[in-house]
């Protein structure tokens, strides 16, 4: 009996710890990674990233990132047009990394979930995951110049270049962390 009550805590964290691994594996076995993939290719980070905070393909759809490659003309107010070659390697390159086409990514997983096949979000910030993620938020907080607006996720997500988005690695300038 001693030997059974001596066994048993190991047993409990052995099941706890496989517990939590099943939940980073798919149904097919695969690893399921957080957050979302890095965007790191080179030709992106300098067209795009010079203008703006290089947002990871996996934060929406494909049919959102051609349709974006689509309208460089009207890009959200200003003409990003660029060469014909260049456009189209840019669009292959969202569309191939794009939420729907990283689903071994937890969060581009639930992001193409959030969004109805009918839905075209041209902004990260209209899609119903990023709504539901950021409505607690205080206008105050988005508002006040060191970060200027919701779509500008560098000022509080400090791992956002690494594509995590993580709740602890949320640090709003003049408010500290962030604690749903």
């Amino acid at each position: 009996m001693k030997k059974v009550l001596l066994v048993l805590p190991f047993l409990l964290i052995g099941a706890v710890v496989a517990m939590a691994d099943h939940d980073d594996h798919g149904h097919d076995g695969s690893k399921k990674l957080s957050g979302v993939a890095v965007a790191n290719n080179a030709v992106y980070q300098k067209e795009c990233g010079s203008c703006h905070f290089a947002y990871q393909p996996g934060l929406l759809p494909k049919r959102s990132w051609a349709k974006m490659m689509n309208t460089l003309d009207d890009h959200f107010g200003d003409d990003a047009s660029l060469d014909p070659k260049t456009t189209n390697y840019l669009k292959n390159y969202l569309v191939n990394n794009s939420s729907d086409n990283s689903l071994e990514y937890k969060r581009s997983k639930k992001i193409t979930a959030s969004i109805a096949s009918n839905q075209i979000p041209l902004r990260i910030t209209k899609t119903p995951y990023f709504m539901h993620k950021h409505n607690d938020i205080p206008k105050k907080m988005i508002t006040q110049k060191e970060v200027g607006n919701i779509g500008n996720c560098i000022a509080c997500h400090t791992t956002a270049e690494k594509g995590i988005y993580s709740e602890r690695d949320i640090k709003i300038p003049n408010y500290g962390g962030w604690d749903d």
